[in-house]
């Protein structure tokens, strides 16, 4: 199960810095949004993948969950849905006032070929 979280995460990220990489602004909301499921998967994951266990300490109980990774993670959410939501009315803005949608606020050479036709 592990393994299979650490590929899950690896992946995550390897998409999410690709995007991040991209000369478009929605590719790059994009790659933020994976890496930002990347990082909640990690802070999971981190807290020890425990099935069917309570996240309370109880004398009866031998096994426990740690809440802190979940505490953690549910902060992150919030924290990444406002950097998102953040991010969005920024490219909103700057395709307004740039006319296009790269992160430079220059149009590529492929851009400025298929206007001229």
């Amino acid at each position: 199960m592990e393994a299979l979280m650490s590929l899950i995460v690896g992946v995550l990220t390897a998409g999410g810095v690709y995007l991040l990489l991209r000369a478009r602004t929605f590719s790059v909301v994009l790659g933020l949004t994976l890496l930002t499921y990347a990082v909640n998967l990690f802070l999971f994951a981190s807290g020890r993948l425990t099935i069917g266990a309570p996240p309370i300490l109880d004398p009866e109980v031998s096994r426990y969950t740690d809440p802190l990774p979940q505490a953690l993670v549910l902060t992150a959410i919030v924290i990444s849905f406002a950097m998102t939501a953040f991010v969005i009315m920024l490219a909103l803005r700057a395709r307004a006032e740039l006319g296009n949608d790269h992160v430079d606020g220059r149009a590529s050479v492929r851009d400025s070929q298929e206007s001229e036709t």
